[in-house]
């Protein structure tokens, strides 16, 4: 599974202008809402659903990436949604780094084996130094978008 898969430039927001989690999926989310992206699905919803999430434990992994997730029933494909912060987000994260880079996703509450690979493509992707540093110096969201393109992350 390769993330460039999973998103388009209207799924990227090269700009985060949040500096909190909750901000930060409320920003994501409301950026899918804009672009018509959402499916159906009501943001203030799927907010709170990624909020609840997050107070179980923070989807903050660590070097910098922070992966929100949840499931919703009656979605036929997994969304996405990109983001990058240059001045970083407190996302709790388990190595209390600020967060650049959150990739939000939302699976079909039946897929949860698709939910496991996309979770795992997500942290080898991120876990490779060479990419969150071309992301980090990416102009725009095409930009973004051919940075992840070329990179496979099998899982």
């Amino acid at each position: 599974m390769n993330l460039a898969q999973l998103l388009s430039v209207d799924q990227i927001v090269p700009e985060m202008t949040s500096s909190e989690h909750c901000g930060a999926i409320t920003e994501l989310v409301n950026h899918l809402a804009s672009k018509t992206l959402l499916r159906g699905m009501e943001p203030t919803d799927l907010i709170e659903q990624f909020l609840r999430r997050e107070e179980l434990v923070s989807t903050g992994v660590g070097s910098g990436v922070a992966i929100p997730h949840t499931f919703v029933p009656g979605l036929d494909q997994v969304l996405t949604a990109f983001g990058r912060s240059r001045k970083g987000i407190d996302f709790g994260a388990h190595d209390d780094a600020p967060v650049y880079f959150v990739v939000l996703f939302v699976v079909p509450k039946t897929e949860y084996q698709l939910h496991l690979r996309t979770l795992a493509a997500i942290a080898k992707l991120f876990s490779n130094t060479e990419v969150r540093q071309a992301l980090a110096g990416a102009a725009d969201a095409e930009e973004i978008l051919e940075i992840l393109s070329k990179r496979p992350a099998r899982a």
